[in-house]
């Protein structure tokens, strides 16, 4: 799809629909079931980068799921983990958000959850912790444990 777009997860079935972002303002309904959409719950096909200042709203405040990947650029299990966490995102989008954050950028976030290595994955749900992940696990592996989130 040449369009830019994002994926709305529908409350109410959990079907996977794709909206135009020119087209965000319109009376969206599911395809499956055709309940409207609730556009607050917009979930990426790619992981966003949060910071200090953006992790209340994009993580805490956020009404469903979370994933957040703290890294740092020079952590060579953080690039190695980077693209199976990019793969998962697109995997996952419409039912899990992804979100990543620089940890020597923003050390304030990092402290609050005693992220003490990189990398280190924080499974949240309804802004609380539900599972942490320190290291590169195998992409398998990480798809078992993100099926508590769901």
């Amino acid at each position: 799809m040449n369009q830019e777009s994002v994926i709305v997860g529908c409350t109410h079935c959990g079907a996977k629909n794709r909206i135009p972002k020119n087209r965000l303002k319109d009376r969206a309904t599911c395809g499956k079931c055709h309940h409207p959409l609730t556009l607050s719950a917009r979930y990426p096909e790619d992981p966003v980068e949060v910071t200090d200042q953006s992790f209340n709203s994009e993580v805490l405040g956020f009404p469903g799921p979370v994933v957040v990947f703290f890294w740092q650029p020079w952590c060579g299990y953080c690039q190695r983990l980077m693209p199976d966490f990019n793969a998962l995102a697109r995997e996952y989008s419409g039912r899990i958000k992804f979100a990543k954050i620089h940890l020597d950028r923003n050390p304030i976030s990092g402290g609050n959850y005693t992220v003490q290595s990189v990398p280190t994955l924080i499974l949240m749900k309804r802004g609380r912790q539900v599972d942490r992940i320190v290291g590169a696990l195998p992409k398998m592996e990480l798809d078992r444990r993100l099926r508590v989130l769901l």
